[in-house]
């Protein structure tokens, strides 16, 4: 059964209709807006938005496990592995044995990925104010509710496409 909706933002929207018509693809663009724009900002400090997720999910949870961290930031666990696997090569975190459950290891942010947290957590934050900036403070609260509404509605992801 395939289901065909109408929106009230773009009544006229059909298979032929231009591609800024459709809202996934300018959700698209401005994904790929956002993420060169942190690229650029970031590049010093060497971390995707991936890698600072979980750093920051790994602080705000020391000792957490690779299950609960992919849970956290909302990825499926076999991308968390790889975050994992590159943050540990760089000393970023360390992966210890669980004291309940020694199949499972739970992640700590090395005192090294702290500082860099610490640098680059300021310029992730001014990235975010620059997206918003050319909004109003209601059509700001109004975009964040419309994007919460969007995202819960997707709900977590299931595998690899998330």
């Amino acid at each position: 059964m395939q289901f065909r909706f109408r929106y009230a933002m773009a009544p006229d929207l059909n298979p032929d209709s231009a591609l800024g018509e459709f809202p996934g693809h300018m959700i698209r663009r401005l994904q790929q807006i956002v993420v060169a724009r942190y690229a650029a900002e970031t590049e010093p400090y060497g971390v995707t938005p991936l890698q600072w997720a979980a750093l920051r999910a790994a602080q705000a949870k020391p000792g957490l496990d690779q299950s609960t961290l992919a849970r956290d930031i909302v990825l499926d666990t076999s991308t968390v592995a790889g975050v994992i696997d590159r943050l540990e090569a760089r000393g970023l975190i360390t992966r210890k044995p669980s004291l309940h459950d020694r199949r499972v290891r739970t992640l700590y942010i090395t005192e090294e990925g702290a500082t860099l947290l610490a640098q680059v957590s300021p310029v992730v934050v001014d990235v975010q104010h620059w997206l918003m900036s050319p909004l109003t403070p209601q059509e700001r609260e109004q975009f964040w509710h419309a994007l919460r509404k969007l995202v819960d509605r997707g709900g977590s992801p299931k595998g690899p496409a998330g």
